[in-house]
């Protein structure tokens, strides 16, 4: 059992204080984030930062990584106001950490893994093929988080709100949503 000061959390090593601080907020949920480009190419990558930010309006937010100029969800979703959040299933699970990787703004991801594009209804950014959740919103927000903001640098996060529009195949009980009728891995 350790216990650990400010003074031992500002000592540690970069990866050490990474790791621990990442986890001991406990399990999170992995999902798809879906946008595409002023081009028209789709983007999906991986997040696990989703929360509901209220119900009426029915609210959802996610935290971005520190701006440095090569965010593609965030700068497509800020550009074109539409994104998908897909949850994510068993036989998705490698490709969807593949989709993390740093590909350039015109390289899609879902080319360099097996995750599939799906559009639904009109609807102006990707779902995620076999996802059995799938949520369809709209850009309504971004909130500064200054705290996490170094001087003289670009690297600050942000959360981003966005209102629910759609939201695909999802069995409820009681009006929860059965995750595990998805086989949804924790």
């Amino acid at each position: 059992m350790h216990n650990f000061n400010k003074i031992d959390i500002d000592k540690m090593s970069k990866i050490f204080r990474l790791n621990l601080i990442n986890s001991i907020t406990g399990y999170k949920s992995a999902n798809l984030i879906g946008s595409k480009t002023d081009d028209k190419i789709n983007n999906v990558a991986i997040f696990s930062s989703i929360t509901h930010l209220g119900s009426d309006p029915a609210l959802i937010g996610f935290i971005t990584r520190p701006e440095n100029g090569n965010r593609n969800t965030y700068n497509n979703i800020i550009k074109n106001n539409f994104f998908t959040i897909n949850h994510i299933v068993k036989n998705q699970i490698i490709s969807s950490h593949q989709s993390s990787a740093k590909y350039p703004k015109n390289i899609s991801e879902f080319d360099k893994t097996d995750l599939i594009a799906e559009y639904k209804n009109n609807f102006d950014a990707p779902f995620v093929k076999g996802s059995p959740v799938q949520i369809g919103c709209s850009f309504i927000n971004k909130y500064f988080i200054k705290e996490n903001n170094r001087i003289k640098t670009l690297n600050n996060r942000r959360c981003l709100g966005g209102k629910l529009i759609n939201i695909y195949q999802v069995i409820c009980n009681n009006s929860f949503c059965n995750l595990r009728m998805f086989f949804v891995t924790p």
